[in-house]
């Protein structure tokens, strides 16, 4: 070991053959004896200036000088030995290519930073105060010893190497093309290799940060065009001879082989660009072939084919749009053939359209439809709203509606209707709960909320008046749904209704218990009394005899009622009253279960065999059309015979399998009436809706302009039903009228509210 005096070149020349040894014979080892005193001479020298300083005030000056001499003559002979060092590996390297070029490059850059890391901490103290003090005083060029061994590999290898046609990343390249193409390859010494580019990034300007300029140089950037290359050969040539599903799943694998390729030996940066390209390729420039080809996938159910398409076409902008549209249309035409098939199928035509039938028909077509959303496109909100549009489209206009908006709305109604009655099949066969929520999916996409709600609410009616109701947990449950689904306002005539009925019970019980002590009170009586307001019911047009047999009962509930309610006025509905007579003529005993005209005819016969037709009317004082449809409905049930016109006689021979006799059917004028009826009160409200709306609209804004009110108006009624703009206009026209709203002077399209 030489002497702490000893000069630059003894000091050199024993540095030096340690330096060389770490760097090219590590693996047979240094003693810690050999480190030490090679770490105590790089030191001494570095020092040593310090020691042969003589005046004392030329201390700093001199000392500065000369530890800066020291400094930069060991760091210029570590530049020069690294220099020859990476000569003779350039040397050996020339005539390597491919995959021996890598294995040679990985093995001798193992050597080397590892070796460079053992020197690194040889010349800490060269690190610690000359290097530093070198930077701090702004040269660029002075790297501590570990950042400048990889300064000189990349200026004195690495460029060297890969000067020749790209030979050290063209060498990757080819190995992961190779891999690409299904050959297995050492993904380690790529690994390395690559690393390699990494590290050998340098930012000037901060020396520990990591850059990539080395790496996006020399081996992203070409990496990227051959994989944008290889991909448009291969999808283009896989597409010549195989199908689109194929495609898809290739184009699935492909984009997953390139991400875990990344994961395992590419930098984490390149990940982004690497997708983007590799969707490019093999998403966008093929995008109209999938767009093409998604319609015969829906329509063979390829649910498979149809996540993949979906999965890959999300990957892009606006890549999903034309999918959304197709699905649309699909949707759409799927719901009209059904119901034009349903159509097909009855020869009878819309009339007598079964309304169980019609709801099933659609919301097959909903299922169907909302199980490929969920699955194939994982409920994505756009096809979830294509779904909606198309449904709302043909539930509300099919070959059923025609050109009518109350069509599907009726339809839907009667099969609540239907559900919710005793002996109900439906109810038995499935559960009850879940069917009433396949109505509300129907009836979220009916736009005419509003005559569906009249329907409905007539239909309940009867239900109610007639006790058929399937259960009163239903019909809550049922209410409950449609007020959650447009508020509490929709369901408040609903809701009062099933008041009166317990309200009405009361009544009876406590008027019962009032007339006990009459003793010809041998009439079995209930009565219901119903709010006008809130019951879709309408009064007879024709006048009615009150029959002596029931007329004391009639009497003593309207003064029993007068009593407790003081001017409330009672009107009688004959047409819904239902009553049962007991037959005393015949050797068997029948209830006869009638509606009041039924029994009004039928008492009749108690004083008469035969009676003609004027004499029925003159007793009865029902209308000649209603009374012959209650008289032809008596004869087909064989309790009265008519054998001369208009001539009727009781049939003394009656015989039924039943006691109880049922007849009480639904007149067809009645059934008519009763759809025309509900529509024409539908018409009568929405006038009323429109106006309060304006009114409502300009109390808040108070002035406005015509187009805008209108606009408004639309937008704040349509959850009920689509206004119609003329309907809107003669809205305005009538509250212009009645003074509620004035034109401003001077101008022609300008409203303000009265106070």
């Amino acid at each position: 070991m030489p002497p702490a005096t000893a000069d630059l070149a003894t000091t050199w020349a024993f540095l030096e053959e340690g330096v060389d040894h770490i760097m090219t014979k590590l693996q047979t080892g240094v003693s810690y004896s050999k480190y030490m005193s090679l770490y105590t001479v790089a030191y001494n020298y570095c020092t040593s200036s310090r020691m042969h300083s003589t005046t004392s005030d030329a201390v700093g000056a001199s000392s500065r000088t000369g530890a800066n001499l020291m400094g930069s003559d060991l760091y210029n002979n570590l530049i020069r030995y690294f220099i020859v060092h990476l000569k003779n590996l350039k040397d050996r390297s020339d005539n390597l290519q491919d995959e021996a070029l890598l294995r040679y490059y990985a093995a001798e850059w193992d050597r080397y930073t590892t070796g460079a890391n053992y020197i690194n901490r040889l010349f800490t103290y060269l690190n610690r105060h000359w290097v530093k003090r070198e930077r701090d005083e702004g040269r660029k060029g002075v790297y501590p010893v570990y950042t400048l061994a990889l300064v000189q590999w990349k200026s004195n290898f690495f460029l060297h190497v890969q000067s020749k046609h790209t030979k050290l990343a063209g060498a990757i390249l080819r190995l992961i093309e190779r891999q690409r193409n299904g050959e297995t390859i050492d993904q380690g010494l790529v690994k390395k290799v690559v690393d390699s580019f990494v590290l050998l990034g340098l930012d000037e300007t901060d020396i520990n940060k990591a850059s990539l300029d080395v790496y996006r140089e020399h081996l992203e950037t070409p990496f990227l065009d051959a994989t944008e290359k290889y991909y448009e050969q291969e999808s283009e040539a896989f597409l010549a001879e195989s199908s689109v599903s194929d495609y898809l799943k290739k184009a699935e694998e492909r984009l997953k082989e390139e991400e875990d390729r990344v994961d395992r030996y590419l930098n984490t940066e390149t990940r982004k660009q690497l997708v983007s390209k590799c969707e490019h390729v093999l998403i966008r420039q093929h995008s109209n072939l999938m767009w093409e080809s998604f319609q015969s996938l829906l329509d063979f159910d390829k649910d498979e084919d149809l996540q993949r398409m979906y999965a890959l076409l999300s990957r892009i902008p606006e890549g999903l749009e034309p999918l959304r549209k197709k699905f649309e249309e699909h949707v759409k035409k799927a719901g009209l053939a059904a119901v034009a098939k349903l159509l097909g199928e009855g020869s009878e035509g819309v009339d007598s359209l079964d309304p169980k039938a019609y709801v099933d028909a659609l919301l097959e077509v909903h299922r169907k439809n909302s199980d490929t959303v969920t699955r194939s496109f994982r409920g994505e909100a756009g096809f979830v709203a294509s779904l909606d549009k198309a449904c709302r489209e043909f539930v509300n206009r099919n070959a059923a509606t025609g050109s009518s908006t109350t069509k599907s709305p009726e339809l839907l109604a009667k099969h609540a209707d239907m559900l919710l009655r005793k002996n109900n099949k439906m109810a038995e066969e499935e559960d009850l709960e879940g069917a009433l929520n396949r109505v509300m999916v129907l009836f979220k996409y009916i736009e005419d909320k509003d005559v569906f709600q009249t329907f409905y609410a007539t239909k309940l009616s009867k239900r109610l008046i007639h006790g058929v109701s399937a259960s009163d947990e239903s019909e809550a449950s049922m209410i409950s749904k449609l007020k959650e689904a447009c508020g509490f306002e929709y369901t408040n005539k609903l809701q009062r209704m099933f008041t009166d009925m317990s309200l009405s019970k009361d009544l009876t019980d406590q008027f019962k218990e009032r007339m006990q002590n009459h003793d010809d009170m041998d009439i079995n009586f209930s009565i219901m009394v119903l709010g006008t307001n809130f019951w879709p019911l309408s009064a007879p047009n024709n006048d009615f005899i009150i029959p002596p047999e029931i007329l004391p009962t009639y009497d003593r509930f309207s003064k029993y009622y007068q009593t407790k309610h003081s001017g409330r006025k009672l009107t009688w509905l004959w047409n819904y009253s239902k009553n049962e007579l007991r037959t005393h003529y015949l050797n068997q005993k029948y209830i006869l279960m009638t509606s009041s005209y039924q029994m009004a005819v039928l008492l009749q016969y108690n004083k008469h065999d035969t009676l003609s037709l004027d004499e029925l009317i003159a007793a009865t004082a029902i209308s000649k059309e209603i009374l012959s449809q209650v008289l032809t409905l008596l004869v087909k049930a064989k309790v009265l015979i008519n054998e001369e016109t208009e001539q009727y006689d009781l049939n003394p021979n009656f015989k039924s399998k039943k006691i109880r006799v049922n007849l009480n059917q639904p007149i067809k004028a009645e059934v008519k009436a009763e759809s025309s009826e509900v529509l024409k009160t539908v018409d009568d409200d929405r006038k009323y809706v429109i106006q309060a709306t304006i009114v409502r609209i300009m109390k808040a804004r108070k002035t406005m302009k015509n187009q805008p009110l209108i606009q408004e108006v639309i937008s704040q009624i349509s959850q009920r039903f689509a206004p119609k703009i003329p309907d809107i206009k003669k809205a305005i026209d009538t509250l212009l009228e009645k003074e509620y709203i004035e034109r401003v002077d001077g101008t022609r399209d300008t409203f303000a509210y009265v106070a």
